[in-house]
């Protein structure tokens, strides 16, 4: 654990952490780690690898957060004090030639909408009646603006859109309860998700970001450091979007 001012310190927090495998979730949970939470991490790909590469002080479940039952199972253990949501989906195939664009879609808003509004819910519930904690989500730079380029999938986009609109109905509804709700929005990052993607016109920095420079400022908003924030959605996009 590397040594930090005490509001940044996640010592003797348990946190949960959804869509471990890869990308910003991976990331995070090594970030999260180094600051000295104890990690229950998800996803519905095998942890092995991450579990063995964060060693102790992290348990590993793998189900599918569309499972009622899995998502509930999550908070029925030890009190968590932060949730950080990473998971989530995109589709690289063009909408239009996708001939079931119409079953993508449904698909989409399930994991991207009506999962973060679940688990959500679920989570503030838990940590409300465990003395407070921090829920974060992860939104993106097409949820403000549409997209990064003419590729950017409609539905992707439209579901991104509504995770920044459910973060403001969710902090209305636990910040009275000692739960604090927030987002990153990430611009283009370099992970399994998003290769083979157009990344659209040059970006202000020259370049796409990083997993881990995702990773810090979701650690950030799982921290006592973030006590004045809620229903804030942080841009973290190189410049890409200047809100």
């Amino acid at each position: 654990m590397i040594p930090l001012p005490q509001p940044l310190s996640l010592d003797g927090k348990r946190v949960l952490l959804t869509g471990a495998a890869s990308g910003i979730g991976r990331a995070a949970a090594s970030v999260l780690k180094s600051m000295g939470a104890q990690l229950l991490i998800t996803d519905r790909s095998d942890l092995a690898a991450v579990k063995s590469e964060l060693g102790s002080g992290c348990e590993a479940v793998e189900g599918d957060l569309t499972d009622d039952a899995f998502l509930a199972g999550l908070f029925s253990g030890a009190p968590l004090q932060a949730v950080a949501h990473c998971a989530g989906i995109i589709n690289a195939r063009p909408w239009r030639e996708d001939e079931k664009w119409h079953e993508r879609f449904h698909r989409v808003m399930d994991v991207n909408v009506r999962v973060p509004l679940q688990l959500g819910a679920a989570a503030i519930d838990h940590m409300a009646a465990h003395g407070g904690g921090n829920l974060v989500l992860v939104g993106s730079v097409a949820g403000r603006t549409g997209g990064t380029s003419p590729t950017t999938p409609p539905d992707y986009a439209a579901s991104k859109g509504g995770v920044h609109t459910l973060v403001k109905w969710l902090s209305r509804n636990a910040v009275g309860r000692g739960v604090l709700v927030n987002a990153v929005a990430p611009g283009p990052v370099e992970t399994p998700m998003t290769r083979g993607f157009t990344l659209g016109p040059t970006l202000p920095m020259g370049r796409i970001g990083r997993a881990e420079e995702l990773a810090w400022p979701i650690a950030f908003l799982c921290t006592a450091a973030a006590s004045y924030m809620s229903g804030a959605i942080l841009d973290v996009n190189g410049g890409a979007f200047v809100g």
